[in-house]
């Protein structure tokens, strides 16, 4: 559905937010609908950016149940009101189904009492449901308004003065059911939930020989099975947009037991709620046990999941995302027109996007429409790429076809492990190997690095060698960091010796600097003249070529959880800062984001050079903060940020400052943070890229295989990783120039553009650049060029 919506002209200049003021501007938020974990951190944004800008901001309680009936309902918040509720589930403002509001009556009211306060500028966080009927409500506006003066109830004054209503929407639901946004808030917590449960229940299969059903939420999304069936490694998964094909009843009894003969001690089924067949007739997970039992007599136990799925802490991308979309609504308000049509912000890729409200709900009520009429190809392609891409990957990495359907390629590739241990590398060893097998490759797997590579410790990796890998933290065929250049002899022969005709290396910065050796060792080893493609793996963020590697997604998580636990300690003790240092070398990703998604105070980066003078500032801000009935303070220190301003310097700098106001606690997180299992984020992007990867090098072996020609080109060692909205594959050769590799990092990165937000939501004046938003885009428009990137 094209848009009609005119493009906002962006100036050649940056605008910063200093250039918008709330002054004057009443700002109502609301949650509606089911509740979702992240909601919390998403009223936070909006209240702190909403006051941080002179706006009025209120609090609606218990949705528009509360804006119906008014009264208490409606609070002005102020800056303390949203403290400490980052780290909380659910929905402090509270949430309420209201069927008042579905009436013009109960909308009449609602407008009433929101003239009373002042407010024309609604922020709904919500469901689908939600947000059609704040677009009614906007609609009908100044109708109701002028019927309002009509009985008494407003002057006429108030009607010319409040005369038109902006709506922004943000999406909150763990099933990820809403089109036009790659991921809703609590989705991703809702994935933690089913992980833990789902690796729990991994454990007592194996030592019984069990199958397992699970039931996860989506009466008529299959999201959240989807993914996690994905990120398990699923023998099978139900969903209401893909139904199993007739006959489903016999394939999957078949890949059950041939599972089992391949020595597989458990078997995992997920069901979403709402799975159905093609005639669109319910499949439950009692009937899918009874069939198990009854065909194969296999041990079956069922589990549903329920309500687990929306509780609990939200993860660090719940939070970051959340926190950035609030202030994008804020923005959103702050720029709206009468003309402005109500819009939702969105992720697109790693980017937040402006979409408007009716295009969306419009969509997402087409995909029901088309599963009602059994359009279940219709219903997944509008779904988004994100649905279509791991459903597409799911099957070709669940399903191996027999060897003699298999083309053989007569290719050799091989995947080899370089730098520290990141979760999430083994799940992108598993799709690698599985991908590979089914374009017809012999995959070869290298173990323990370049050390390994040069040694000869190589050796075919079968389909199922790497069954159960994506929930395995750490590295299964070993990392190390030593780098090619001392053994590109030896490795040139290993080349030669296993005929390899293909390479992908994942890892961190290593992995990025074994790639630009080889690159230059290609005109005195023609070995090295084969296509090598790099998978950024390292939870320091810090690899040229991609905005999010695999692995920063746990470390975060790792962070984030400590920060939450200290915080705790620190409210219970009162008058307490805590200073934690966060590992990342020279790159500052995890300090600045894990402040961002824990609510820090301040957090020390390589990237930001600091003095004294700062440091006496945030002294100064924590003193200031002990004063209000927020008695704790919480600083994170990257671990190369200052030679000379150590953790322990500003420890006892901070300690004898503070005396008598407050008392200081230091921590050193270290390797807990390359530890743990892998976040459901990790295991699904990790397993995404790495197919991608492999298809890339499928490309590439077909280019060059069979013609003699040689991988002599730049475009042959690549860095597969996303930029903004974009999967791209971008030469070592071109990203050199980009690179600081004395410190080991990009010379620009993404993320410190979200720096200032930090600083803002805790209470410092920062310079907010806001030229990425401001347009408001179709929603098939969203990428227009290149290949886009689905999280």
């Amino acid at each position: 559905m094209a848009s009609n919506v005119p493009p906002t002209p962006r100036g050649s200049f940056p605008r910063y937010l200093e250039h918008l003021s709330g002054s004057g501007k009443a700002i109502g938020v609301l949650t509606s609908g089911g509740d979702a974990q992240g909601m919390n951190a998403a009223v936070r944004a909006v209240v702190r950016m909403g006051i941080y800008v002179g706006a009025k901001v209120y609090f609606i309680y218990e949705g528009y149940q509360g804006m119906v009936d008014g009264g208490s309902n409606i609070v002005e918040a102020k800056w303390e009101s949203v403290s400490s509720i980052l780290q909380v589930g659910g929905t402090i403002i509270g949430s309420a189904r209201c069927k008042a509001f579905h009436t013009r009556e109960g909308r009449l009211q609602a407008a009433g009492n929101l003239v009373q306060w002042g407010i024309t500028n609604l922020c709904v966080i919500g469901g689908d449901g939600s947000l059609t009927g704040a677009n009614i409500f906007r609609k009908e506006w100044s109708e109701l308004l002028e019927e309002l003066a009509k009985n008494g109830k407003i002057s006429e004054e108030a009607v010319t003065k409040y005369s038109y209503l902006n709506v922004v929407g943000m999406v909150g639901s763990i099933d990820n059911d809403f089109c036009g946004t790659d991921m809703t808030i609590g989705t991703d917590s809702a994935l933690h939930r089913i992980m833990e449960v789902i690796d729990a229940i991994m454990t007592t299969a194996q030592s019984h020989q069990r199958t397992f059903v699970l039931e996860v939420m989506g009466r008529h999304c299959g999201y959240l099975a989807l993914v996690s069936a994905l990120a398990c490694g699923a023998d099978w998964v139900f969903l209401p947009e893909s139904p199993p094909e007739e006959g489903w009843e016999e394939n999957m009894c078949v890949k059950l037991s041939e599972n089992r003969a391949r020595k597989k001690r458990l078997n995992i089924i997920i069901v979403a709620e709402g799975a159905i067949d093609t005639q669109n007739q319910p499949i439950s997970s009692e009937k899918i046990k009874d069939l198990v039992v009854k065909q194969l007599g296999f041990d079956t136990r069922v589990t549903i999941l329920g309500h687990v799925q929306r509780g609990g802490t939200p993860s660090a991308f719940d939070r970051i995302l959340a926190s950035r979309m609030g202030v994008e609504a804020v923005v959103a308000l702050l720029e709206a027109t009468p003309e402005t049509p109500a819009c939702v912000v969105s992720l697109s890729g790693n980017q937040a996007v402006r979409l408007p409200l009716v295009e969306c709900v419009q969509m997402t009520q087409d995909v029901q429409k088309a599963m009602d009429e059994r359009r279940f190809k219709d219903a997944v392609r509008l779904r988004g790429r994100s649905f279509e891409g791991n459903l597409n990957i799911y099957k070709r990495l669940a399903i191996k076809l027999p060897d003699d359907q298999i083309t053989k390629s007569n290719c050799n590739v091989a995947v080899i492990n370089v730098g520290a241990p990141a979760a999430g590398m083994n799940a992108a060893v598993r799709s690698a190997v599985r991908v590979g097998i089914a374009d017809g490759h012999k995959m070869l797997a290298i173990y323990d690095g370049f050390d390994g590579f040069a040694k000869g410790q190589i050796k075919e990796i079968g389909w199922s060698d790497v069954g159960g890998w994506t929930g395995q933290g750490g590295s299964i065929l070993g990392t190390k960091r030593a780098l090619p250049g001392k053994f590109l002899e030896e490795i040139a022969e290993q080349i030669r010796a296993h005929s390899i005709n293909a390479l992908l290396i994942i890892g961190g910065f290593e992995a990025y600097s074994s790639a630009i050796m080889m690159a230059n060792a290609r005109d005195s080893h023609e070995e090295f003249c084969i296509p090598v493609c790099v998978l950024p793996a390292t939870i320091s963020n810090n690899v040229p070529g991609t905005d999010i590697s695999i692995g920063s997604d746990t470390g975060l998580d790792a962070v984030v959880e400590t920060c939450d636990r200290i915080k705790q300690s620190a409210s219970g003790t009162k008058r307490r800062v805590f200073i934690i240092e966060t590992m990342g070398g020279y790159c500052g990703y995890l300090a600045n984001m894990g402040g961002l998604a824990a609510g820090a105070d301040a957090a020390y980066i390589f990237e930001e050079p600091f003095d004294i003078r700062d440091l006496q500032s945030n002294v100064e801000h924590l003193t200031e903060k002990m004063k209000t009935s927020i008695q704790r303070g919480l600083v994170l220190r990257n671990e190369s940020c200052s030679e000379n301003y150590t953790t322990d310097f500003i420890y006892q700098l901070y300690s004898e400052e503070g005396k008598g106001v407050f008392d200081c606690r230091k921590n050193v997180l270290g390797h807990m943070q390359q530890g743990g299992v892998p976040s459901p984020f990790d295991r699904n992007f990790g397993t995404k890229i790495s197919a991608r990867a492999m298809q890339w090098i499928t490309t590439k072996l077909k280019e060059s295989y069979g013609k003699g020609k040689k991988c002599v080109s730049d475009d042959c060692i690549c860095v597969l990783g996303i930029s903004k909205r974009n999967v791209l594959f971008q030469p070592v050769a071109d990203l050199k120039k980009e690179t600081d590799f004395e410190h080991r990092i990009p010379k620009e990165q993404w993320w410190l553009k979200l720096r200032p937000l930090m600083k803002i939501l805790a209470k410092y004046k920062a310079s907010f650049d806001v030229s990425d938003s401001g347009q408001l885009e179709a929603v098939q428009d969203q990428n227009t060029q290149g290949e886009p990137a689905a999280i």
